[in-house]
C-alpha cells in the first residue's frame, strides 16, 4: 500500500493529501462531538430530575452552575434571568417610550426561550457541516484521483506501445488507491453525521417541550398575580 502510495503520481498524490486531511479532521471532530453530545445527554437528563425535584425557579438558579453543559439547563438560565429582568423593570419607574414594558410578561420569556434554543442548537452542531462535507465530497475526489490515475496509465500504454498485464496493472492498481482512501473517509463521516444528527434533534425535541413546559409555569405564575 505505501508503495503504491510513493509511485502515484503528482495529482493522485495530492489527492490523497486531501482525503487523508479529510479523514483526521473527520476523526477529530468525531471525538470531540462524541464528547459534547455525551455530556449534553448526561447533563440534561439531570437537570431535568433536579428541575422538576426542586421545583422553584429560585432554588433551581442557585444550583444551575452544575450543569453547563446542558442545553435545557442554559434555557431555564436565559428563561429565568428574562423573568428577573421584567420583575426589576416593572418595580422601576417605567419610561413612556420603553417597548418591552407593552408586552406580556409571557411573550418576552418565549423569545428569551426561542433565543437559547437557537444558540444551543448552533452549539450541538457545530462542526457537523464538515462531516456531512466529507461524506459527499471525499469519493468523487478519490473518484478524480482514480481516473487521473487511469488516464496516465493508458498515456503509458500508448507510449510504450504494449498493452501487456505488467504494463497496465501497476497504474490502475496506484490509480485505485484513491477510491479506497476516498472511500474510507468518506464511510465514518456519513455514518457519524447521521448518528449526531439524530442526538441532536432529540436534544431539540427535548428543548421544545422544556420550553413549553417553562412558559406553562410562567403563565400559572402570571395568573396567580
Amino acid at each position: 500500500m505505501l508503495d503504491l502510495v510513493l509511485n502515484a503520481g503528482t495529482v493522485v498524490k495530492i489527492v490523497l493529501l486531501i482525503l487523508i486531511y479529510f479523514s483526521l479532521v473527520s476523526w477529530a471532530i468525531i471525538f470531540y462531538k462524541t464528547s459534547v453530545i455525551q455530556r449534553a445527554i448526561k447533563e440534561s437528563e439531570r437537570f431535568l430530575t433536579f428541575f422538576w425535584t426542586k421545583k422553584r425557579f429560585d432554588l433551581v438558579g442557585q444550583g444551575i452552575n452544575d450543569y453547563a453543559n446542558s442545553p435545557i439547563a442554559n434555557l431555564f438560565r436565559e428563561g429565568y434571568h428574562e423573568m428577573l429582568q421584567l420583575q426589576k423593570k416593572s418595580s422601576d419607574t417605567a419610561e413612556p417610550g420603553d417597548f418591552s414594558l407593552k408586552m406580556a410578561p409571557t411573550e418576552m420569556v418565549s423569545r428569551a426561550l426561542r433565543r437559547a434554543t437557537t444558540q444551543e442548537t448552533q452549539r450541538l452542531e457545530k462542526y457537523l457541516t464538515f462531516l456531512a462535507t466529507t461524506g459527499s465530497t471525499a469519493p468523487f475526489i478519490g473518484l478524480f484521483g482514480t481516473v487521473w490515475g487511469i488516464m496516465g496509465a493508458f498515456h503509458g500504454i500508448g507510449t510504450t506501445g504494449s498493452a501487456s498485464l505488467a504494463v497496465v496493472a501497476p497504474g490502475i492498481s496506484e490509480a485505485l488507491i484513491a477510491t479506497a482512501i476516498g472511500l474510507a473517509a468518506a464511510i465514518p463521516a456519513v455514518m457519524a453525521y447521521n448518528h449526531f444528527l439524530n442526538k441532536v434533534n432529540v436534544l431539540i425535541g427535548e428543548m421544545d417541550n422544556f420550553s413549553q413546559e417553562f412558559l406553562n409555569i410562567v403563565e400559572r405564575m402570571e395568573l396567580g398575580n
